[in-house]
C-alpha cells in the first residue's frame, strides 16, 4: 500500500501505468487484478472508507475484533440444508473449482489492512448473497455494489472504469449490457443493508433467503 501523501505524482504515474496494463489484459487475469488492488488501495481512499464503514454497527464492531472466516471445510458446509448460506457458499465454490482463501494467518495490524483482508475473505459470500454470478456481467454488478457499499473505493471504481473503457475500445455492442449491470448493482447496493463486517461464519446454518430478507436484498431488483 503506497503512502500517497508523500509522493502524489509518483503514485498517479504508477496508478495510470497499472490501469493501462489492466486495460490490455484479458478479463479474469488475477495477477493484474492483484497489482491493481495493491496500487489503488491507497491511504487517500482507505482512510475515509474506514471512517464511513464504522458508521454502522456491524462495521464498527468488526474494526474492534478484525474477524475472519477462518479455516472452512466445504465438505462440512455441504452437509447443511440446501437452502442454508453455508451449503450455497460451498456449492458456489465447488461448481467453479474454487477453494476458500483461508486468510486467518495474515497478520492484521491496522484498520486499513483489515479492510483489504476482509473484502478478499468475504468476496465469494457477497457473490452468493447478492446472487451476482462470476461471469463478466455478474462481476460488473458486484463491482457497482461494492462502490456503493464501500463509498470510497478507488479499486472497485477503477474496475468499473476499466470495463467501460474496454467496451468503448473493443466491444461497443456490450455497452448496454454493461451499463445495465452497473445500474443493477448500484441499486441493490443502495437498497441493501451494509454487508461489510458481518460475521458470515456465524450464519452458515441460516436459510439464504432469510439472510437476504434481513439485508433487504431482493434478487428481482436485478431484472
Amino acid at each position: 500500500m503506497l503512502e500517497t501523501e508523500n509522493n502524489k505524482q509518483q503514485w498517479e504515474e504508477l496508478a495510470l501505468k497499472t490501469f493501462l496494463e489492466m486495460l490490455r489484459a484479458k478479463d479474469g487475469d488475477l495477477e493484474v487484478v492483484a497489482k491493481l488492488s495493491e496500487v489503488f488501495s491507497d491511504l487517500d481512499s482507505l482512510k475515509p472508507m474506514a471512517t464511513f464503514l464504522k458508521e454502522h454497527s456491524a462495521g464498527k464492531q468488526a474494526f474492534k475484533e478484525y474477524p475472519c472466516l477462518g479455516n472452512i471445510d466445504l465438505n462440512e458446509l455441504n452437509k447443511l440444508p440446501k437452502n442454508s448460506l453455508g451449503y450455497c457458499y460451498s456449492n458456489h465454490l465447488k461448481e467453479r473449482g474454487l477453494t476458500p482463501l483461508n486468510l486467518e494467518q495474515i497478520p492484521i495490524t491496522n484498520d486499513y489492512e483489515f479492510i483489504l483482508v476482509h473484502i478478499r475473505d468475504t468476496h465469494d459470500i457477497w457473490h452468493v448473497v447478492t446472487g451476482f454470478d462470476t461471469d463478466i456481467i455478474g462481476e460488473i454488478q458486484l463491482e457497482a455494489f461494492y462502490v456503493k457499499q464501500l463509498r470510497f473505493s478507488r479499486f472497485w471504481l477503477s474496475l468499473l472504469a476499466k470495463n467501460l473503457l474496454k467496451t468503448t475500445l473493443y466491444n461497443i455492442e456490450n455497452s448496454e449490457k454493461y451499463l445495465n449491470a452497473i445500474t443493477e448493482g448500484w441499486i441493490m447496493g443502495s437498497n441493501a443493508s451494509p454487508l461489510f463486517g458481518i460475521q458470515w461464519n456465524q450464519l452458515w446454518h441460516l436459510p439464504l433467503e432469510d439472510i437476504r430478507t434481513s439485508l433487504n436484498i431482493k434478487l428481482d431488483d436485478k431484472n
